[in-house]
């Protein structure tokens, strides 16, 4: 059981594993905290935004759109590499998902198949939302991807976790595909290999 990260820690440990980081509006007090608790967290969760252009994707993740209000995450990564902070706390980012999903990343298994939407994410998962359209053409530079790859590991070295803390949206909640351009599997080896080197 771990208690999210303070505003002013969560900014410092993305900074000290070498994130460049841009502080968006008063992102320190930007959250859904209304609709319920954030917290205990138990792991990183990876989204693609569908949208193209750092402006547009970090003002469409901050303020959310139609009937999903935003915060939509916590950080955006851009294509240049940037994790924009855009919340903190409750963030409309992961919605319902599997509870075995759940159990599997607090003990830091192997996860399960998703296959049912009855557990709250958005109380116990960070999330992260990075600039793609997600069609598996779009591409994703090298500086994103690092920048995908210390963020994740910023969180999970702060909180002592593994890299099997990190999950995508689709291994969370059904029906979901993001992201999608890399595998998961390549994705937290390579948190693994910086959290370990």
């Amino acid at each position: 059981m771990a208690p999210p990260m303070s505003a002013s820690t969560f900014l410092a440990v993305l900074r000290a594993e070498g994130v460049t980081v841009a502080e968006v509006g008063d992102w320190r007090h930007h959250n859904r905290n209304h609709k319920g608790p954030w917290g205990p967290v138990h792991g990183v969760m990876i989204h693609h935004t569908v949208t193209l252009g750092d402006a547009h994707t970090v003002q469409v993740c901050r303020d959310g759109h139609g009937a999903l209000p935003g915060p939509l995450c916590h950080g955006v990564i851009t294509k240049d590499g940037t994790v924009h902070l855009v919340g903190h706390g409750r963030a409309n980012h992961a919605g319902l998902g599997d509870d075995d999903v759940l159990r599997a990343v607090i003990a830091e298994k192997g996860l399960p198949p998703s296959n049912g939407a009855d557990t709250d994410g958005d109380r116990h998962f960070y999330g992260f939302e990075c600039e793609n359209l997600g069609d598996g053409e779009d591409p994703w530079p090298e500086a994103q991807l690092e920048a995908v790859i210390r963020a994740a590991a910023a969180v999970c070295r702060r909180h002592g976790w593994s890299q099997r803390s990190v999950i995508g949206h689709l291994e969370w909640q059904p029906g979901k595909a993001d992201p999608r351009g890399f595998g998961m599997a390549w994705l937290r080896e390579r948190v693994g290999q910086r959290l370990t080197g």
